[in-house]
Parts: C-alpha cells; structure tokens; sequence
C-alpha cells in the first residue's frame, strides 16, 4: 500500500516538473521572439535614420524636401507640452489619489468612482481627443494652442496616475501611520511627511509609463487639430505648436523613400527625449527609496 501511495506521489511530482518546463521554455521562447522583433525594429531606426541624425536636423523646420526637413519646432513644441502636461496631471493625479485613499469614505459612490477611474485607463486615446475637442479646443475656445493639447494629454494619463498612486499610498504599512499619530502628528501632517515620501517610488513609476505615453501619442492631437508642419516656435502656452508624434506622422505617410528615413530620425529623437525624461524620473524614484 506504501509503494502504491509513493508511485502515486512520484507520478504526480513528475507531472508537476515535466509542465513546469513546458510553461518555463514557452514562456522563454516569448521573450525570446519579443527580443528578437525589438532588435530588429531598433536595427531598421537606427540603420535608416541615423544618417539624417546632423546639426542641421535640430535647427531645420518641416520641408518639402527631405535633405533640408528638421525637427526643431516639432523638439520644442513637445518640451511645451510636457511642461503642461506633467504639472497638471501629478498634481491632480496624485491630489486625487490622496483623497480617494485616505480621505474618502468605504461605501458604494466611492466604489463606483475608483472602478470608472480604472476603466478609464483603458479607454482609447481617441475618445480623449473628442473630449478635448469639445471642452478645450470649442468650448473654452483654446484653439489648437499648447494649453489645449497639454490638458487633453492630462486627461489621458490621469486615470494611470491616479490607480498607480493609490496602489503606492495603499502600500505604506499602517503601522507607519499609527506611529505618526502616535507622536501627536495630525492626518495632513502624517500624508505630507510619511505617506507620501513613503508613496513617491510607486508614484513615479506609474508617471514615468504615464507621461511616456503622452509624448508618443498622436490620435488626440490628431483630432484637436494640431498642425503637423510649422515654421516657428511657440513663444506660450496659447501659441500654435507641432509636437515630434505629429511631424513623424507627416514624414511616414508622405510616399518618397528618403522621407521614411527622416521619419526614422525623427523617432529615434523621440526615443532620445523618452530615455531623458525616463532617465530623471529614475534618478528621482532612486534617491527617494534610499532616503525611505
């Protein structure tokens, strides 16, 4: 009877590894493939668009021909944008986030509030771009401005920011904040000085995925009438502006071959811009989890 029940466990232990493994090299083989086309879709950027890569690109505007097209009030209007769009989305994202989590009380509004929040991270940036169109661009008669583009681009990414701070908040131990009122502390002043420093590193992580999003998005821009070729920069947020999304459209779809190199140049600055502002936001998530 002993040596029937240990076959029977052997079996099953046996049964358990040979799926382990199976699930183990399909999984390996995914991000092999993923990899692969990665590579590959680095290789045609970098070997079509490096060429275009000059001092003259970044201080050119948009061209009809694609030795004298630059990028350089595409490069400046999306700086703009950012300006915008990372003030405004942090502070309401996080703001939010604060009062859902430590404010709000536990019953069905709230619920409902936080399940929509989440669902709208999951609604097409187009849909966004036809909100802005109406409130911003129509309604507050912004026009096709920096301002206008920069509160559309906000309310795409807020619904990323907002889930991913309230899972950083919810994650800070309670004993953190029993301790803190414990030492006469106040809520705000518990929020202010604990939570949210404890929160910061999951608060940037979900704005670095947030506001890369944002810069590479072209739908709503699209639909709220950004130009995509101008021949000056924005001198405020109420000014027209292109962004590097739009320009690279521009390039790609044009049917001259050198165009589709130009484009390639174009993204590989905006991969460029994307790694900086990843890069900062790093440095800063880092700095806070050694400190906390």
């Amino acid at each position: 009877m002993r040596y029937v029940e240990h076959d029977t466990v052997v079996k099953r232990m046996t049964s358990r590894l040979t799926i382990n493994m199976v699930f183990k090299f399909f999984f390996l083989l995914t991000t092999l493939f993923a990899l692969l086309a990665l590579g590959i879709l680095f290789y045609r950027i970098i070997s079509q668009g490096a060429g275009y890569i000059t001092p003259e690109f970044f201080q050119n505007y948009g061209s009809r021909f694609p030795e004298k097209a630059g990028i350089k009030a595409a490069l400046v209007g999306s700086i703009w944008l950012m300006v915008v769009v990372a003030p405004v989305s942090l502070i309401l994202g996080v703001g939010t986030a604060i009062y859902l989590e430590e404010y709000a009380k536990k019953n069905r509004w709230n619920d409902f509030i936080r399940m929509n929040i989440s669902n709208l991270a999951g609604v097409p940036s187009v849909v966004f771009g036809l909100l802005g169109l109406t409130i911003f661009v129509r309604a507050l008669a912004l026009g096709n401005s920096v301002l206008a583009a920069g509160f559309t681009m906000s309310l795409l990414i807020l619904p990323v920011i907002i889930v991913a701070s309230q899972e950083a908040i919810r994650s800070v131990p309670s004993e953190v904040r029993e301790a803190s009122y414990g030492m006469g502390a106040t809520k705000w002043q518990t929020i202010i000085k604990i939570v949210l420093p404890s929160a910061i590193p999951g608060v940037l992580t979900g704005a670095i995925l947030a506001l890369s999003r944002a810069v590479g998005e072209t739908a709503p821009l699209v639909v709220i009438g950004v130009p995509v070729i101008i021949h000056f920069l924005p001198d405020g947020p109420l000014s027209q502006f292109t962004a590097l999304p739009m320009q690279i459209y521009e390039w790609a779809k044009r049917p001259q071959v050198d165009f589709q190199y130009v484009a390639a140049a174009g993204i590989l600055v905006l991969m460029i811009f994307l790694l900086f502002m990843n890069a900062i936001a790093v440095f800063i998530r880092n700095k806070f989890q050694k400190r906390y």
